[in-house]
């Protein structure tokens, strides 16, 4: 069955982020140009997804409001001649994608949160994207292949990445027997385990691709760490009825849910913008004094 429903959790307060969020939802903050919720949606788009369901709280008026129309903006900007704006902003979302909203109303985890979207979801599987975890790839759009695979194996996906061991008690951990390419086998995973009881350094970042028995599963779900619903102990029971994979994606991952991850994104994508690439090459060569030189496909800002 094909894949065309994702749910993205955004109904949290973004306390790390605070006063900025205290009236701006924080998948509302840009990178550059664009809100994070915008990237995790192209994201999700070029993935092959129609039904996007946003799954909210009071706070969040501002993700419905960027993703619906706005005629009197489109109309000025073509009244005043920046015709090509206009065109951005009517791009937001193509004509063939569809938004759901439903809310969260406690706080009671990223389990929880997925959930929320049991009925919009129904019985076939879906992805589910956190955009706080932005992912750049020059070769490759993660929840693309993650898809593929998940449909080529009849199993159910999470993305994968190696950390440094001193931060594994962050994250859902996997234990995996077995690897083949970029592909894990999954046996176990584990919810912010210390780091001697981590079974390995892969960990569970923001993207998942989950067959629909997931629902039935977090109905079960006990309160675990945080004192939260986990979607990571939800993974656990579905590895006794049907199997997992872990994608190690390729290409580099910023954690905006930290104020340093998004600004190192806002760095790299500045680096990266067509139009501005240049110009902010030499700003940042006049505060360091020294050369840069900013190696897009590597990641790589080089002080020379």
């Amino acid at each position: 069955m094909k894949v065309r429903k994702a749910v993205f959790p955004v109904a949290g307060l973004g306390t790390r982020f605070l006063p900025a969020t205290k009236a701006t939802p924080k998948e509302m903050l840009p990178v550059v140009d664009k809100p994070l919720i915008q990237y995790a949606v192209e994201e999700a788009v070029s993935a092959g997804i129609t039904d996007l369901i946003f799954v909210t709280s009071g706070p969040k008026r501002a993700i419905e409001d960027h993703f619906d129309v706005n005629r009197e903006l489109e109309h000025t900007l073509e009244r005043t001649g920046k015709d090509e704006l206009a065109r951005v902003v009517r791009g937001i979302l193509p004509d063939d994608v569809n938004c759901y909203y439903v809310r969260q109303q406690e706080a009671l985890g990223l389990g929880h949160a997925v959930l929320c979207a049991k009925n919009l979801v129904g019985n076939e599987p879906f992805a589910v994207i956190l955009p706080d975890d932005m992912i750049f790839s020059e070769s490759s759009i993660c929840l693309s292949e993650m898809v593929d695979h998940a449909l080529k194996c009849s199993a159910s996906v999470v993305a994968v990445e190696e950390v440094p061991w001193g931060d594994v008690s962050r994250y859902g951990v996997i234990d995996t027997p077995s690897r083949e390419g970029d592909m894990h086998e999954v046996s176990g995973v584990v919810e912010k385990p210390p780091v001697d009881k981590a079974p390995s350094n892969l960990t569970i970042v923001g993207r998942y691709v989950l067959q629909p028995e997931i629902f039935r599963l977090l109905e079960q779900t006990r309160i675990g760490a945080g004192g939260e619903i986990q979607l990571t102990d939800a993974i656990g029971m579905l590895l006794q009825i049907s199997p997992v994979f872990g994608y190690q994606f390729p290409g580099k991952r910023y954690d905006c849910g930290s104020k340093l991850g998004y600004l190192k994104a806002n760095v790299d994508y500045g680096l990266r913008h067509e139009s501005l690439k240049d110009e902010f090459r030499a700003y940042l060569e006049s505060v360091s004094g020294t050369s840069c030189q900013f190696n897009e496909k590597k990641d790589v800002l080089t002080v020379l």
